[in-house]
This record gives C-alpha cells, structure tokens and sequence, in this order.
C-alpha cells in the first residue's frame, strides 16, 4: 500500500535512511541525520507542495519516497527530483516501483514537467537504473567518480522521465522554490 507519509512515519523514515547512510551508496551523506533533521527536510518538501510517501506491506513499514525541486533557480520550477528508499527486507517485492509509480502520477497532476533521478554507484544499481527505465527514464548522463565513501569513488548515473514530451509550454506556474530547500 502506498499512502501519504504522516509525522508518524518519521521515526521508521529516520532508521531506514540512517542506515543507509551508514551501510549503502544510495546517499553520500556521511552521518545519519537525527530525527529532527529528518522532520526539517519532511516539512519542507512538503510546504513546497511535493509528495512524500510511505509504503506498506503487511502493515508494515517497507519504504518511502519524496519529489525536491530539481534545482532552486526559478526556469527549474518545473521539474522534481525522486528519491526512493526501501526496507532490505521488502526488496524485489515491487515496493520500488509503487513508490516511483506514486511518485510520477503525482508529479504529474501538479503539472510538472520532469522527474530526475540521480542513482549512485553502478556496481550495485542495477536493479534501480532497470526500475526507472521500465518506467519510462532515459539516461540521460553521469557524473563519474564524483562521491567518495566507503574508500572508493562513486558515479552518479542521471535518467529524466519528461512528462510532457511534446514540448507543449508549461500549464501552471511551477513550484515555488521560494525558501526552504537548496
């Protein structure tokens, strides 16, 4: 089940991401953040409008995942990027693909034009780079060996699902990237 994440998520967010941090390359933070640092960066994507979303199997929690402005200049406004974060134990269960579907479908009610994913570390990405091209990604680039963790260095792999491929202008005035997030 994919649902609207609550404040009651956030305790279960704040493990799965701190873990990680510590353990995986999905993130090249360094430091797992604290739960009211998680809660500052939840606000925030939401007083922007954006979707933050939690996934259930069972009744449990299995993962979540939230759109950020892409960029903070204002000719970005129109586009998000996805972060998706699952449970080890709910992988290959579709999980994933329920976050990132729930993820496009919002994006694009509000009238956005791109979704950006930015999937680090080749070596073990596979799976997410298949995900998101089945959904309709392209690559779209790399930034090669741009992250250093784990004493090796990381690429980041960039695909872009466009919304509104017929290049038709925007229908709406964007997100308002006034404050808050960088």
């Amino acid at each position: 089940m994919i649902r609207e994440a609550t404040a009651t998520d956030l305790p279960a967010i704040t493990a799965l991401y701190g873990r990680e941090v510590l353990t995986g390359t999905a993130t090249f933070e360094l430091e797992p953040p604290s739960l009211a640092e998680m809660t500052a960066r939840f606000e925030a994507v939401r007083s922007k409008g954006l979707p933050w979303l939690a996934a259930e199997v069972d009744g449990r929690f299995a993962g979540y995942a939230y759109a950020s402005p892409f960029r903070p200049r204002p000719a970005y406004r129109y586009g998000v990027e996805g972060s998706i974060y699952v449970e080890e134990a709910a992988r290959g269960r579709g999980v994933g693909r329920a976050l990132l579907t729930g993820l496009i479908e919002r994006a694009r009610a509000l009238g956005l034009r791109h979704v950006i994913g930015a999937i680090s570390d080749s070596a073990t990405s596979e799976a997410s780079i298949a995900l998101h091209e089945r959904l309709g990604f392209r690559r779209v680039g790399a930034y090669v060996q741009v992250g250093w963790k784990f004493d090796r260095w990381l690429d980041v792999h960039l695909m872009q699902l466009d919304l509104a491929p017929e290049g038709s202008p925007p229908t709406g005035p964007g997100l308002n990237l006034g404050g808050g997030l960088a």
